[in-house]
């Protein structure tokens, strides 16, 4: 068991990769709130900007994967700083500028950028937590995910409330996404070696410290671990289907509570933010289920959650019109408690199957699976709703996370980790 000065050391971490990570959605998010004053006033128009979410997305999902690879060699502390004052330079740029062709460079470069600062992170993780607890901890770790959408939301709000343009939705997340870079580089450890601590001890999952230690990772190695894993490739294929879920909810949840359900687009934004809370609460409670209940098998407890985020998602199918709002918010809520889950439990999976030697490279690959569901949950569910409606377009995406669920059971003898 670790000793109470590695405990804090840990927790001196996870709370710092948190705080740095949660400024790479501050400068990704910001753009869904500059966009309808960018329109309103004509500085772009919405299909140049539908190609740039686009291209944005999908640019990266490859980085993630790309990079992947480079941050199981490099050091994660400044791979990650590196990742955060490129996306600090690129907002910068973006806010400066008047030209579409420009507005399209930068974002999608930023596109890049941010794809530098989940694998390093997930590197990083398993050289400081035990693969006993990577879950639960890991968990708590991945809600930086929502806080950082909360914290764009916010900070963004708060401009506009100030009378500011939309040009400051970039100018300030680039000075504080700057200004984290600095405290990345300071106060984030790569590992307990450059904290002055021993490295964490895996020979109760490994074999012998000694073997451990002398063992040489080759590039032959890593590839093994992640591209020959059977269940590294089931969780990837059902990562897809996670991600279908959770964007169909984000990106359309507004539209078709106000289409469908009558809903005010204010009443459902803030049923949106009901749905990032919820969030919160199902990725650390899908985290500490999984160490608790499943002994670290975390592809167990992602079967359970598809297949209630399915149930609450096939609920707004058959919730009648007119039924009260409480009741689509529940549903909303519940879908956001079950589907961040899997989202969180996915990467986390792939770090234990991959071991800590290719972390990064497992994560990466899991990322690029994740986001060319954007090719689906954007415009396929637009093509749904508007031929079919928005019933179909509901019945979908429950059968989707119902397809998610049924590749990770293919899975569900799959060991806790890959160490042995």
């Amino acid at each position: 068991m670790a000793d109470k000065k590695f405990i804090k050391a840990q927790w001196r971490f996870i709370i710092c990769s948190m705080i740095a990570y949660m400024f790479f959605y501050v400068t990704r998010k910001n753009l869904s709130m500059a966009q309808p004053e960018m329109l309103a006033q004509g500085v772009i128009t919405k299909e140049a900007l539908g190609v740039i979410l686009t291209v944005h997305g999908v640019l990266y999902g490859v980085s993630r994967f790309v990079n992947g690879f480079w941050a199981d060699r490099l050091n994660g502390r400044i791979f990650m700083t590196l990742g955060l004052a490129l996306s600090a330079v690129m907002n910068l740029l973006f806010g400066c500028t008047s030209l579409t062709v420009l507005f399209a460079a930068f974002w999608i470069l930023n596109g890049w950028t941010q794809g530098m600062g989940f694998p390093p992170c997930a590197k990083m993780l398993t050289h400081w937590i035990h693969p006993k607890e990577l879950a639960t901890k890991m968990s708590v770790w991945n809600t930086s995910h929502s806080f950082g959408s909360a914290l764009a939301l916010g900070l963004c709000s708060m401009l506009f409330a100030f009378g500011m343009g939309w040009r400051w939705c970039f100018y300030v997340p680039a000075v504080l996404a700057a200004l984290a870079a600095v405290f990345c580089f300071f106060c984030v450890k790569d590992g307990p070696q450059e904290d002055g601590l021993p490295e964490l001890d895996l020979s109760d999952v490994r074999g012998t410290a000694a073997g451990t230690a002398a063992r040489k990772v080759t590039d032959a190695d890593r590839r093994r671990l992640v591209f020959r894993n059977r269940v590294i490739w089931l969780c990837a294929f059902a990562n897809f289907f996670v991600y279908v879920v959770r964007f169909g909810f984000l990106d359309w949840g507004p539209t078709f509570l106000k289409e469908h359900k009558g809903i005010e687009v204010s009443k459902g934004g803030l049923m949106i933010i009901a749905f990032e809370l919820a969030a919160v609460v199902g990725t650390v409670f899908a985290g500490w289920f999984t160490d608790r209940v499943f002994k670290g098998r975390g592809i167990r407890t992602c079967v359970f959650c598809m297949l209630f985020a399915g149930l609450c998602a096939l609920g707004f199918w058959y919730l009648p019109d007119g039924a009260p709002m409480w009741q689509a918010t529940l549903l909303l809520m519940g879908t956001g408690f079950f589907i961040y889950g899997p989202q969180a439990l996915v990467g986390i999976v792939a770090a234990q199957q991959a071991t800590n030697d290719a972390a990064a490279m497992a994560n990466g690959f899991m990322g690029i699976m994740g986001y060319a569901a954007t090719t689906v949950s954007g415009i396929g569910i637009a093509l749904i709703s508007t031929h079919f409606g928005w019933n179909a377009a509901l019945l979908s995406i429950g059968a989707f996370a119902l397809a998610g669920m049924a590749l990770f059971m293919c899975a569900w003898s799959a060991k806790a980790d890959g160490y042995r």
